[in-house]
């Protein structure tokens, strides 16, 4: 009973006792041998296996291949669109599973020989495992290459291209070189029960559902029929936010009270710290907070973090003018001189796109909105809080597994991929030594950073891939590298902007593929797929991937006139453009001269977060252990809560208090009062209302959007003509000076 009331306090839950009884110690022993301990996992997943069940079949791969193609390609082509879009893993999922059928009919059924070698087109019915390995390609190719953007900021913005094998090594060694990291770290993050990993726990959720046909014997919806009514339900609705009536996304109720005020406009705009602002776009409530799948202690944990940050710390900091802050907007990601007015990044660079320091000093010092700032200081914090907590939370169970992990008193799950050989050693290993023979010959050959930033880099992702990977295993919320490793090298090679952007780049991304991986092969794990062949299919994919991205990127960079730029709409490149100024503010400026000790740097104090994150965690795990009663004292998480507001900008700030609203409705009444109801649809509902939103943008755009002459819906007061003579009446909220400074005077865009 104690492991079972430990869960319940966790997690603030009753147990599912229709399904599971476990009052005796021998009926305990029982369940723990039977099932998994971690109760959203016994809800979740199977604990059975068929082993005979087909996965390595020839309609597998043919669709794995292909929907790897097509999401490359329109992920990467509307990345650099001014609003992307592109195809989710539930969208694949969906869209797959009636071709994998298909194709089952289909197929003769005839048995070949090739030398020898037994083979069929169609060796039976369409699988789950087939389908779970298709999804996992797909997820390889449906986030960008990261790099991609480098090559474009040398094409565009420094005029310093490299040809395109240097392009295609860098991209393919920053996507497979994490890959390799993983093989060391599996051990830890897959195979403990209490590695949950929220995110994969859904993605299970749906594959089980798309495959399960039969009503059960309580009489309730198949869980496929009520996903395909949710889809269809939220593409429908989709439609007005993203087209009919975008201003039902960001209804700033308050600020229309007296929108020319300034100050009110600041305070509850949608571009400004959004007080109150209503959204009901599902796109703007999941896409940060993901509130039915992240747990309530972590999304409570979050909740605190952002008020303290967005709601007490940002507007003292601004109505005092801490750095002038009242010459820029409230929530800005721009670049402004010290009186307001934009900075001319291009101004202080040389011919070889390195700083002048004297254009620099003649030009003006580099200034950013408060916001701005006090988010770096907040993701130093993040960072060292991250090591800490790991360290005292986590650290004696982590040592135990390194110790005892081949004697491990595994749950049913690993007891069941048992069958499955894994994947040695030596393939990781020789993994990782060919892509960093690769990575040194891309970075010193075509001069993008010396070589031993690039070994200090991969060091940077090795000390951190798994404490950032604990953190994400439990919470759902993935602590980024970005600051790090941008602070490290700035002050290492300072002025050289592309030299920054690629030590982030394999500092950073290597990290987050490894954790792409593990969480792959979490979903294998759960779904009991060979660990030999999930490795393979990622490889593949990961590699098919990155040639698309790139090829993509390239071609429309050399045939769409104006491209990232304002006159290049729609093919802005907002995110593309936020990378050039973060390499201009670590890179080309330097930390030293703005957070550091040089020219008298006015954002110096924030470093202090550094010591701040170190210290929090240790106050917790102190008062824990003094007050071991206080049962809410171990639910604080120091990583999560610090890293509430990491992504703001460019997040707005009510796209997170609109999450927290709808998560407490999910992930905390309904969980506690109508369990029965939480622990059959929550996941699929999550899955069900990203899918219909997806195929609703992809709908409008292909439909009205994809053209020389875009077709809009007619402007009223729910779709705002941005021609507008009144201000408030062209802004999608209705509250122009949300994105003013406090003088009202407009200084940009967000």
């Amino acid at each position: 009973m104690v492991k079972q009331e430990i869960l319940n306090e966790k997690y603030d839950c009753e147990p599912d006792t229709d399904k599971y009884n476990v009052e005796d110690t021998e009926s305990q022993e029982l369940f723990e041998e039977d099932d998994s301990p971690i109760e959203e996992i016994r809800v979740t997943i199977s604990n059975t296996d068929d082993p005979t069940m087909l996965y390595n079949t020839f309609r597998m791969w043919f669709l794995g291949v292909l929907w790897t193609c097509i999401v490359a390609f329109v992920n990467q082509f509307f990345y650099l669109r001014h609003a992307a879009i592109g195809f989710g893993y539930s969208t694949i999922a969906l869209l797959s599973l009636p071709m994998g059928h298909f194709m089952a009919w289909v197929l003769p059924t005839h048995q070949f020989n090739l030398l020898g070698f037994r083979f069929s087109f169609n060796p039976g019915p369409f699988t789950i495992k087939e389908h779970v390995l298709i999804g996992t390609m797909v997820a390889c190719s449906s986030a960008n290459a990261y790099a991609v953007d480098i090559i474009i900021l040398q094409k565009l913005w420094f005029k310093s291209e490299r040809p395109f094998i240097a392009g295609l090594l860098l991209v393919v060694t920053t996507q497979i070189l994490g890959f390799a990291l993983a093989g060391g770290i599996r051990r830890f993050l897959v195979r403990p029960a209490h590695m949950i990993w929220p995110q994969t726990l859904v993605t299970a959720s749906l594959f089980r559902s798309l495959h399960s046909m039969q009503r059960d014997e309580s009489g309730r919806m198949p869980r496929m029929k009520y996903f395909f009514l949710v889809t269809g339900g939220m593409f429908l609705y989709s439609w007005l936010p993203g087209y009919i009536f975008p201003t039902i996304g960001m209804l700033s109720w308050i600020c229309w009270i007296n929108p020319n005020n300034v100050v009110l406009a600041q305070l509850t705009s949608a571009y400004g710290l959004g007080i109150g602002t209503i959204s009901l776009d599902w796109a703007a409530v999941s896409g940060y907070v993901q509130p039915l799948i992240s747990p309530w202690f972590a999304q409570v944990n979050m909740l605190i973090g952002f008020v303290i940050v967005v709601y007490i710390v940002v507007p003292w900091a601004y109505y005092t003018n801490l750095w002038d802050s009242k010459n820029y907007p409230i929530v800005s990601s721009a670049l402004y001189l010290p009186d307001g007015t934009p900075f001319d990044e291009k101004t202080v660079l040389n011919e070889h796109n390195l700083l002048d320091e004297a254009l620099y000093q003649a030009y003006g010092p580099l200034r950013m909105a408060s916001f701005f700032a006090l988010t770096y200081g907040v993701g130093f914090a993040a960072l060292t809080a991250t090591i800490v907590h790991v360290a005292l939370y986590n650290g004696k169970e982590i040592a135990e597994r390194w110790n005892s992990s081949r004697v491990e008193n595994d749950d049913i799950h690993s007891r069941l991929m048992r069958v499955y050989p894994e994947v040695p050693d030596w393939w990781y290993i020789l993994l990782f030594v060919v892509m960093l023979v690769l990575s040194f010959v891309t970075c010193v050959v075509w001069e993008y950073m010396p070589w031993w930033a690039l070994l200090l880099s991969v060091a940077i992702s090795i000390v951190f891939v798994l404490p950032v990977g604990v953190v994400q295993a439990v919470t759902n919320q993935q602590p980024s590298l970005n600051i790090l490793t941008e602070y490290v090298i700035g002050y290492l090679l300072p002025g050289d902007p592309i030299a920054n952007v690629t030590f982030k780049t394999y500092g950073m991304i290597i990290n987050i593929q490894a954790l792409t991986f593990v969480a792959d092969l979490k979903l294998g794990h759960y779904m009991k797929i060979p660990p030999r062949f999930m490795f393979m299919t990622q490889l593949v994919s990961a590699f098919i991937a990155s040639v698309i991205n790139l090829a993509t990127a390239t071609y429309l960079v050399n045939n769409t006139k104006d491209i990232c730029t304002e006159a290049g709409k729609p093919f802005t490149c907002r995110s593309t453009n936020t990378l050039f100024s973060a390499s201009i503010i670590w890179g080309a400026i330097g930390p030293a001269r703005m957070f550091g000790n040089k020219d008298g740097a006015l954002y110096n104090p924030i470093q202090w977060g550094f010591l701040v994150g170190a210290i929090l965690p240790v106050i917790s795990w102190v008062l824990t252990k003094k007050f071991p009663r206080v049962y809410w004292l171990k639910l604080v998480h120091w990583p999560v809560l610090l890293a509430a507001t990491a992504n703001i900008p460019p997040a707005l700030p009510y796209f997170y208090s609109n999450g927290f609203a709808v998560g407490f409705i999910f992930a905390f009444l309904l969980r506690r009062y109508q369990y029965k109801w939480w622990s059959r649809y929550n996941y699929l509902t999550s899955a069900a209302l990203d899918t219909g939103t997806t195929l609703s943008i992809l709908a409008i755009f292909f439909i009205f959007q994809n053209r020389e002459e875009p077709v809009n819906f007619p402007y009223w007061w729910g779709n705002p003509n941005p021609d507008a003579e009144d201000p408030n009446d062209a802004a999608w909220d209705h509250c122009y000076h949300g994105y003013s400074d406090f003088s009202g005077r407009q200084v940009g865009w967000y």
